[in-house]
């Protein structure tokens, strides 16, 4: 009885010979303990198409998108990454001799590595912050972990009640997270507004603002928020302090505040380039998750403090601890990408 299975190369070989050294099928299947079927078969295949490989041809229906298909859905995603599988498959169709379903369009698009996926929300960012942040990147491409351990990041956001349901969703590839065609802005809402801080060594406060910040408001930060804390956390005067350029931040009575303490610490405008923003988006995550969800703007409040006091050091450190990167990831796109604090949100 002859043996079962693919036969490997050696065997296909052995076949091969015997056959080629004059043996017949019977002699060949004799001596090497193989069916005559399965001799036959092996020196045939090698007679007509030189195979000595014991690969087997892809079995199956044949693909209805090839190469050339392939390329033609794809230039369909990039040209609209947000199109359901249903406007994809009746674009591919117009003037295509075979049309294709949806599901054939599905398990095209994922063996081409695009899968259905919710857009990341970046802020709108204006090209004068970008070549502001390339030049801020510029200027720090030197800095080191420890260099930023020195600095103390800050910051408002705001956090709504409500929030959207997210339903809009995108084709992307796995690395194309923060293409500028995956992305989404940021809506507004009604909610609560908070200012905070945080550096390398600990947690700052967290403030709540009951309007919009004016420089008169911030000016009362600054003074009874920022300056206690980079005393204490930086008495050797080696500590800076990051601020945004919105318009309160460079207002004439925060400059001269700030020239009148530029012997404790330093200040440091950053634009559009600050982790916090990954902070900002722990809090929204965990505000997301909670079993019971806040009804007004007092639980929302009170929600978002004990969050924010309860976030990992683990988390914000790593947040410092990778701004080296952060920065080469800014010069590598010459400033074109969205801003470098979204890219926390990818790699953490």
């Amino acid at each position: 009885m002859g043996k079962k299975g693919d036969l490997s190369n050696f065997e296909r070989g052995m076949v091969v010979g015997a056959r080629r050294a004059g043996l017949s099928i019977s002699q060949s299947a004799q001596l090497l303990g193989f069916s005559r079927t399965t001799i036959s078969r092996v020196y045939k295949e090698w007679c007509e198409k030189g195979k000595t490989s014991s690969m087997r041809q892809s079995c199956g229906r044949k693909c209805l998108v090839d190469a050339r298909g392939q390329r033609r859905m794809g230039r369909l995603i990039q040209a609209d990454k947000r199109s359901t599988l249903t406007e994809i498959t009746t674009r591919y169709n117009r003037g295509m001799e075979q049309s294709i379903c949806e599901a054939t369009t599905r398990t095209t698009l994922r063996r081409m590595g695009y899968n259905s996926r919710r857009p990341h929300r970046v802020p709108l960012i204006s090209t004068t912050n970008r070549k502001k942040r390339l030049q801020f990147a510029r200027a720090h491409q030197n800095w080191t972990v420890e260099d930023w351990k020195n600095v103390a990041w800050s910051d408002e956001s705001r956090f709504l009640l409500r929030h959207s349901d997210g339903r809009v969703r995108i084709w992307r590839k796995q690395n194309e997270n923060m293409d500028p065609s995956c992305l989404t802005v940021q809506a507004g809402g009604g909610g609560v507004m908070v200012w905070g801080m945080f550096s390398w060594h600990t947690l700052g406060p967290l403030v709540t603002i009951g309007h919009r910040l004016n420089a008169t408001d911030y000016l009362s930060i600054v003074s009874d928020h920022v300056h206690p804390f980079m005393t204490t956390m930086y008495p050797s005067s080696d500590g800076y302090f990051q601020q945004d350029n919105a318009p309160c931040h460079k207002a004439r009575i925060i400059s001269n505040w700030f020239l009148e303490h530029d012997n404790e610490f330093t200040v440091l405008q950053s634009p559009d380039l600050n982790p916090i923003e990954h902070l900002w988006d722990v809090v929204e995550r965990e505000l997301r998750a909670l079993d019971v969800h806040p009804t007004n703007l007092h639980q929302l409040q009170d929600a978002i403090l004990s969050i924010w006091a309860n976030i990992s050091k683990e988390c914000f450190q790593h947040l410092v601890e990778s701004m080296p990167r952060r920065i080469k990831a800014v010069l590598k796109a010459k400033g074109v990408k969205h801003s470098i604090s979204m890219v926390f949100l990818i790699i953490l």
